[in-house]
C-alpha cells in the first residue's frame, strides 16, 4: 500500500511539475496588464520588455524549450527596436487566437487638436496641428531619395484614418516634361563628385512664387526612365524661368525624352489637394487637406526596426501588424527556421522585412562601391552588390515569410538574402503566399516586392500589384519563382521589366514557372521578363503572358536561356532579342572588363560553377557577344499584333512546337476566360497560381 501511494505521489508529483512548466512557457501580454505580474492569461505583463526579460529567466532556470508569448488585442507603441539574439530561440510571438494586435511606431495626436487656419499664398483653409505642444520636435530630414541612393528611414509622415498623406506637391498627379536642359549638372555615374547640380527651364507661371519656399524640392526621372531620384532645389529664377538644384544625379539631368519628366514637393504654396500635407520645421505646425472626416491623425516617428533578430533559431512572428514608422518592419540575418506568418506590414517609411545583412549607408553619392556590413539595415546593398557579386548576407537558412501582406510602403516589400554565391550553398529562405501592392509612396525605382540576393531562394503564390517599377529584381543562382500573379506593375517606369535580373553571365539556375504575367503597360519599353545586358541561363517553364508589357521578354544579348511551354497573349512582341554585346554593349566584354570580374570571382572555370553549369566553363571561348542556345519550344503565341519575334532568329534555338494563334473574335469581355482555357490546354494550371487560402 505505502508503495502504491509512493508510485502515486511521484506520478502526481511530475504532473504537477509538467503541468506547471508548461504554463510558465506561455507568457502574455495586455495592455491593461502590470510587469509585476507572473504574465499568465489571467496576470498578463504589461510590456513586451518585460516579456523577454522573462524569456531570459526562463533559459537561466534551464528551461530550453518553446517559450510562448502571447498578446492580447490593442496598440503596443515602439520607441526603439526590439533585440533579439541567440538567447531568444526557441519561441513563439503571436497575437492570441487573432486577436487585433498593433505594433505601433508613431504618435496618435487627438482630433481636437485640429484647427482650420489660412496661409499667406495658400488657396482656402487648412487644417493644422502644433506638433511642438504633443511633445514632437523631431521631423526627420528630407532627403534625396531613389536610383542608387541608399534605403534608409523616411522623414515625419501624416497618416489620416490609416491612410498615408504625401507632401505637398504639384502638379497633384502625375510629372510634367523637362524643358531645355542648360546645365546637366556634375554625373557620379561618370565618376565626377564635384557635386555641381543642374539647371533646366520651366514654363509654368505658378512654378515663379516657389523661390519664395523655404525648402522646395523636385522628384522625377531626370535622365533615364529606370532611374527615379529626388533632389532640393537652389534656385528658382522667375525671370529666366529656370531651376537650379543644390546636388547632381546620377546621370545628369536631360531633356527631349517621354520619360524625362518631373514634379515639385515639400511647397508649401502647393498644399490644395486631399491627402496633402505640409510641416513647418522651424514652428512645429503640420497642415494638411483632407476632405473626409479625420477620426483618427498619426505620425510616424520610429526610425528602427520593430524586431532586429540576429543569430536565432526556432522562432516564429504570427499576426501582427507593424504600422507607423520610418524606418522598415522586420531585420534579421544569422537566423535559422525563423517564420514571419500572417503579419501586416504597412504605413512604414521603408521596405517591410529585410532578411540579411545590409551595407552601412555611402557618405558619397555613387553609382557603385565596396561598404561595410551591417545588421539592421538595407543601406547601400545594391551598390555593394554591383562591386562585391559573391558578397554573402549571412541571411541564414529555411526562414519563410508567409501569408503576409504588404502595403502602403515607402520602398519596397522584402529584401530576401540567403545562400552563398563561392559554393552555390542554398539559403532556402521563402516567401510564399503574401500579398504586395502600393510599396513605393517614397522610393519608386528597384525597390521590388522582392529583392532576390544569394542563392537558392524561392518566391512562390504571391500577388503583386500597382507597382511603379519591378516586382521581383534578382540577383544570384538557382533561385524559384513559382505560382505568381503579377499584374500592374511598371506602371511609370521605362527600360524595366516585371521580373529583372541582368550584367552578370555567372547568374544562371534560376527558374520562373506556372506564374501569370498581366497588364503590364506598354507606353515605353517594358517587358515581364527582362534578362538584361548579357543575362543567361534562365528556365522560363509554362507561364502566361497576357498585356504584359511592349515585348513579353526581352533578351538583352545573353545565351542559354530556355522559354518552354509558355502562352503569349496579345502584345506587341512575344520576344526580343538582340545582339548588344557586338555593339553598343561590348564595353562588358574588354578584358579586365566587368564580365570578366564577375565570373573570376566566382571561379567559373572551376568546381562548383563548372560542374552545375558547364557551358560557363567556356564562356570567353564560346564567342560570348552574340546570344546562342536560347531555347524556344511547345509556346503559343496568340494575338500577336506585330510578330513573334523582335530580333534575329539565328539567336534562337526555335522550331516547329511553337505556334501561332488567332483569336480575334473572342469578344473582349471574355477574353480572358479564353486565356484561361488555352493556359488549361497547355497543362498550366493557372487556378493554382496567386495567393491560397491559409
Amino acid at each position: 500500500m505505502r508503495k502504491l501511494h509512493s508510485i502515486f505521489t511521484s506520478v502526481l508529483t511530475a504532473l504537477i511539475f509538467c503541468y506547471t512548466t508548461t504554463a510558465q512557457h506561455k507568457i502574455f501580454v495586455a495592455n491593461g496588464g502590470d510587469d509585476s505580474n507572473k504574465g499568465t492569461i489571467s496576470k498578463p505583463l504589461k510590456t513586451l520588455d518585460r516579456a523577454f526579460q522573462q524569456v531570459l529567466e526562463f533559459r537561466e532556470k534551464g528551461y530550453a524549450e518553446v517559450i510562448e508569448i502571447f498578446i492580447r488585442e490593442g496598440r503596443y507603441n515602439f520607441h526603439q527596436a526590439i533585440k533579439l539574439d541567440s538567447n531568444y530561440s526557441n519561441i513563439r510571438i503571436s497575437a492570441y487566437k487573432n486577436e487585433a494586435v498593433s505594433f505601433f511606431g508613431g504618435v496618435s495626436i487627438p482630433v481636437n487638436a485640429i484647427k482650420s487656419v489660412k496661409l499667406d499664398g495658400v488657396p482656402d483653409t487648412v487644417l493644422a496641428i502644433n506638433l511642438k505642444a504633443y511633445g514632437l520636435d523631431d521631423y526627420g530630414n528630407i532627403r534625396s531619395v531613389g536610383f542608387a541612393r541608399p534605403y534608409g528611414a523616411s522623414w515625419a509622415e501624416l497618416f489620416v484614418n490609416k491612410k498615408p498623406f504625401h507632401l505637398s506637391r504639384w502638379p497633384n498627379k502625375g510629372m510634367i516634361p523637362i524643358e531645355e536642359v542648360l546645365d546637366k549638372g556634375s554625373v557620379p555615374r561618370n565618376d565626377d563628385f564635384s557635386n555641381l547640380g543642374g539647371k533646366f527651364r520651366y514654363d509654368s507661371l505658378r512654378v515663379d512664387a516657389w523661390k519664395y519656399e523655404s525648402d522646395p524640392w523636385i522628384a522625377g526621372y531626370f535622365m533615364w526612365g529606370y532611374a527615379d531620384d529626388m533632389v532640393s532645389v537652389k534656385e528658382i529664377n522667375d525671370t529666366e524661368r529656370t531651376i537650379t538644384t543644390k546636388i547632381p544625379t546620377l546621370y545628369g539631368f536631360g531633356d527631349q525624352k517621354p520619360w524625362r519628366k518631373w514634379y515639385g514637393v515639400n511647397i508649401l504654396r502647393e498644399l490644395d489637394a486631399n491627402g496633402e500635407y505640409y510641416i513647418d520645421r522651424s514652428r512645429g505646425m503640420l497642415y494638411f487637406r483632407s476632405k473626409e472626416d479625420v477620426k483618427q491623425v498619426e505620425i510616424s516617428v520610429l526610425e528602427d526596426p520593430f524586431f532586429q533578430i540576429e543569430g536565432v533559431k526556432n522562432v516564429a512572428v504570427k499576426g501582427i501588424t507593424f504600422e507607423c514608422s520610418r524606418g522598415l518592419g522586420i531585420a534579421m540575418d544569422a537566423t535559422e527556421n525563423v517564420t514571419i506568418e500572417n503579419c501586416v506590414f504597412k504605413n512604414l517609411g521603408s521596405l517591410g522585412i529585410t532578411v540579411g545583412q545590409g551595407i552601412t549607408p555611402f557618405k558619397k553619392y555613387r553609382h557603385e562601391g565596396t561598404g561595410t556590413a551591417t545588421s539592421g539595415l538595407v543601406g547601400s546593398l545594391q551598390q555593394h552588390l554591383y562591386v562585391n557579386t559573391t558578397f554573402n548576407r549571412l541571411a541564414g537558412t529555411n526562414n519563410m515569410i508567409r501569408g503576409c501582406v504588404f502595403y502602403q510602403l515607402g520602398a519596397g516589400g522584402v529584401s530576401l538574402g540567403g545562400g552563398d554565391r563561392l559554393s552555390l550553398a542554398p539559403g532556402n529562405n521563402i516567401v510564399e503566399n503574401c500579398e504586395f501592392y502600393d510599396l513605393n509612396r517614397i522610393e519608386k525605382s528597384y525597390r521590388p516586392a522582392v529583392h532576390l540576393t544569394g542563392v537558392g531562394n524561392k518566391v512562390r503564390h504571391c500577388e503583386m500589384y500597382d507597382l511603379p517599377s519591378m516586382a521581383i529584381l534578382m540577383h544570384g543562382n538557382n533561385h524559384l519563382i513559382e505560382y505568381n500573379y503579377i499584374h500592374d506593375v511598371c506602371l511609370e517606369v521605362e527600360d524595366q521589366g516585371a521580373v529583372y535580373y541582368g550584367r552578370d553571365p555567372s547568374e544562371r539556375g534560376s527558374v520562373i514557372r506556372y506564374n501569370y504575367f498581366k497588364d503590364i503597360p506598354d507606353h515605353y519599353n517594358t517587358c515581364a521578363v527582362y534578362h538584361d545586358d548579357g543575362a543567361c541561363g534562365l528556365k522560363v517553364q509554362s507561364n502566361v503572358f497576357y498585356k504584359a508589357g511592349k515585348w513579353n521578354v526581352l533578351i538583352g544579348g545573353g545565351s542559354d536561356n530556355a522559354y518552354i511551354n509558355n502562352l503569349f497573349v496579345d502584345t506587341k512582341f512575344g520576344i526580343h532579342i538582340d545582339n548588344r554585346l557586338e555593339n553598343w554593349s561590348k564595353g562588358l566584354l574588354d578584358e579586365e572588363g566587368l564580365y570578366y570580374k564577375r565570373l573570376m570571382a566566382v571561379h567559373y572555370d572551376q568546381p562548383p560553377y563548372s560542374e552545375a553549369y558547364p557551358e560557363l566553363s567556356r564562356y570567353f571561348e564560346d564567342k560570348p557577344s552574340i546570344p546562342k542556345r536560347n531555347i524556344l519550344k511547345d509556346n503559343s503565341f496568340v494575338n500577336m499584333e506585330e510578330s513573334i519575334l523582335d530580333g534575329n532568329k539565328e539567336w534562337l534555338d526555335m522550331d516547329a512546337s511553337n505556334e501561332l494563334m488567332n483569336q480575334e473574335s473572342v469578344p473582349i469581355d471574355t477574353f480572358e476566360q479564353e486565356v484561361f482555357k488555352l493556359a488549361k490546354l497547355k497543362g498550366i494550371a493557372i487556378d493554382s497560381i496567386g495567393l491560397y487560402k491559409n
